[in-house]
C-alpha cells in the first residue's frame, strides 16, 4: 500500500509554505539574519512541537516566521519543500502564504512574492511541478481589517501570480462574516476564494464561508459532519474538504487517528481531499498523511485512489492539466482497483 500512495500523482490543496519551515532550515536562516530564536538547538525546537490546540501552533509558527526576511529567504523556504513534493510525487499544489505576518515585521510584500514566486517557476521548469498561490488573511487581526485591506491593496499588481485569496490563522472567536466586504472585493479583483472553516470553529462558520464569502473549497472542514444539512449540501454540491489529518491529531481536534471522521465523510459521498497543512510542525508532508490515514482507517487502495481523484478534481487546474493528471493516476490505477487491502 506504500507503494501505492508513493507512486500516485498527488496534488497539494492545503499547504502553508511558512509551515513548511523545517527547523534545521529556521535555525540556518536565523543565523543568516542575526535572528535570535527562543530556541538553543534544533532538538529543542523538536521538543516544544507539543501542541494543545490551534492557538498554541500559531504562536510557535510565528516565532519561527520571523526568520524569513529576504527573496532568497523565501526563495529556500519555497524550494526546499518543493523538493519534498517532488520525492512524494506531487504534481501540482496550490500554496497558501500569509503576507501580513512579514509585513507587520517590516518585510515589504513585494520581498515575499518575489521569493515564492521563482521558487515556484523553477520548479515548474526543473521539477514538473505546477503550482498557484493562494493569499490569506489573517482572521485574528483588528476589527478593522485594515491590515487585511492592505494586503489585498498590496496583492492587485501581482494578479497573474495570485490565483486566489483565503482565510486561515486562529478561528474561533473570528467567523468568515466579518470578512464578507474583503471577499466581495477580491472576487471582483478576479480572484478565486476559499477559507478555513470547521477545523476548530462550528460548522455555522463553514456555512458562513459558502453563503457570505462563496468559496470554491472549504479548507479542513471535519465539523460539517456536526450538521446533517451541511453535510448534504457538501454532498450535493461536491464542494471539495482540504482535509490535513495529521494536523487535525497533531492540534487534538481528534485525540488519535483512528477516531478521524475522514472516512465517514468520503462514505457519506462528500469530495474529500489530503493534505499536510504545516508538514514541518505536524510530522509530515502528504505521503505520510497518507500512510497515516491509510493505516488507521484501514482504507483500501480505491479509497486512496478515489482520494487522489478528488484531489485533482478540486485543483484550481484548467480542464487540460486535470485530464494529464488523471490519465497519469488511470495508468497506476488498473492494476490496483478492486484488489485486496494488502496490496
Amino acid at each position: 500500500m506504500r507503494d501505492l500512495i508513493q507512486k500516485i500523482p498527488k496534488v497539494e490543496l492545503h499547504l502553508h509554505i511558512e509551515g513548511s519551515l523545517e527547523p534545521e532550515l529556521m535555525f540556518n536562516l536565523a543565523e543568516r539574519n542575526n535572528v535570535n530564536l527562543p530556541y538553543d538547538s534544533v532538538e529543542e525546537v523538536h521538543r516544544a512541537y507539543q501542541f494543545t490546540d490551534l492557538q498554541s501552533f500559531l504562536d510557535l509558527y510565528y516565532t519561527g516566521a520571523q526568520v524569513l526576511q529576504t527573496e532568497a529567504d523565501f526563495y529556500d523556504l519555497t524550494w526546499a519543500y518543493l523538493q519534498k513534493a517532488h520525492q512524494q510525487n506531487i504534481r501540482h499544489t496550490e500554496i497558501f502564504f500569509d503576507p501580513e505576518t512579514h509585513t507587520d515585521h517590516g518585510v515589504p510584500f513585494e520581498t515575499v512574492i518575489h521569493g515564492i514566486h521563482q521558487a515556484l517557476v523553477d520548479a515548474e521548469e526543473n521539477l514538473h511541478i505546477t503550482s498557484n498561490l493562494i493569499l490569506c488573511f489573517l482572521r485574528h487581526k483588528s476589527e478593522d481589517l485594515s491590515s487585511a485591506w492592505k494586503t489585498l491593496a498590496s496583492a492587485l499588481p501581482y494578479k497573474d501570480w495570485i490565483i486566489a485569496v483565503g482565510l486561515d490563522s486562529s478561528e474561533v472567536g473570528h467567523p468568515p462574516e466579518r470578512f464578507v466586504e474583503i471577499f466581495d472585493k477580491a472576487r471582483a479583483e478576479g480572484f478565486l476564494t476559499v477559507a478555513h472553516a470547521g477545523e476548530e470553529g462550528p460548522p455555522e462558520y463553514i456555512w458562513q464561508a459558502l453563503d457570505l464569502l462563496k468559496v470554491q473549497r472549504i479548507d479542513h472542514g471535519v465539523r460539517s459532519e456536526e450538521d446533517p444539512a451541511l453535510v448534504e449540501r457538501l454532498r450535493e454540491e461536491q464542494i471539495p474538504l482540504t482535509v490535513c489529518p495529521l494536523s487535525n491529531t497533531k492540534l487534538c481536534v481528534f485525540d488519535h487517528m483512528a477516531e478521524h471522521n475522514l472516512k465517514r465523510l468520503m462514505d457519506a459521498g462528500l469530495c474529500i481531499t489530503i493534505n499536510s497543512d504545516d508538514p514541518a510542525y505536524f510530522g509530515g508532508y502528504i505521503n505520510e498523511n497518507f500512510y497515516a490515514i491509510q493505516e488507521a482507517l484501514d482504507l483500501s487502495a480505491s479509497d486512496i485512489l478515489h482520494l487522489a481523484q478528488n484531489g485533482i478534481n478540486a485543483a484550481f487546474l484548467p480542464p487540460e492539466r486535470k485530464a494529464v493528471l488523471s490519465a497519469e493516476l488511470q495508468v497506476i490505477s488498473n492494476p490496483a482497483i478492486g484488489e485486496s487491502k494488502e496490496i
